[in-house]
């Protein structure tokens, strides 16, 4: 395993516990919010780490299973980044339903693209050479252009036709609405990744 992979993973379960933190703070009851919030720091970083050396175990008879390991975390950082500018966007404007969540949620999941796909390429697959980019460029963006659909649907079902639920605030569902988006969309993504954008 690269020294990359390790920093990387590391890096990924941090900002991952850190969004956690702070975004699902109200669920959790007033006994547990210290323990919740020292532990995911520390949980966070070493499960991503173990999780990473597992794919990279198993990956050593079948690749395919390294390459979707790093591809999980690379699309859990790109996840991260949609929902904090999700989340800045519904913070700046109040609006948090309806066609202006549809528009920020395409906002956010395209700028998330944008950092996932250099992820993608230089870490996931490993694919070095800059030649191809532009080409790889167009072909991911066709292939992240139907996940964004598959992305935005599912997360607009669950934000505006089933709704808040048992309580919480509007922001926070729309926050567990962008996760549902994204992990609808992330087979269609790696597929995409593997077998159209950066094959070999």
């Amino acid at each position: 395993m690269k020294k990359s992979d390790i920093v990387y993973s590391l890096i990924i379960g941090e900002i991952t516990a850190i969004y956690f933190v702070s975004a699902f703070n109200e669920i959790v009851p007033d006994k547990f919010l210290k323990l919740y919030n020292f532990s995911l720091p520390i949980l966070f970083p070493i499960l991503s780490l173990l999780g990473i050396y597992v794919c990279y175990l198993i990956g050593k008879k079948i690749l395919v299973i390294y390459e979707l390991g790093k591809y999980f975390l690379a699309g859990v950082f790109a996840t991260i980044i949609d929902l904090g500018i999700l989340n800045l966007l519904m913070v700046l404007t109040g609006l948090t339903f309806g066609w202006y969540y549809r528009i920020f949620k395409g906002i956010s999941f395209l700028f998330s693209t944008f950092i996932k796909f250099f992820i993608t390429k230089f870490w996931a697959f490993e694919k070095a050479e800059t030649g191809k980019t532009l080409k790889e460029t167009i072909y991911f963006f066709g292939v992240t252009f139907i996940g964004l659909l598959i992305n935005v649907f599912a997360a607009s079902f669950v934000n505006d036709t089933i709704g808040t639920q048992w309580g919480i605030s509007n922001q926070l569902w729309g926050n567990i609405a962008g996760i549902f988006g994204a992990l609808a969309s992330f087979a269609w993504n790696f597929i995409g990744s593997k077998f159209i954008v950066f094959k070999k």
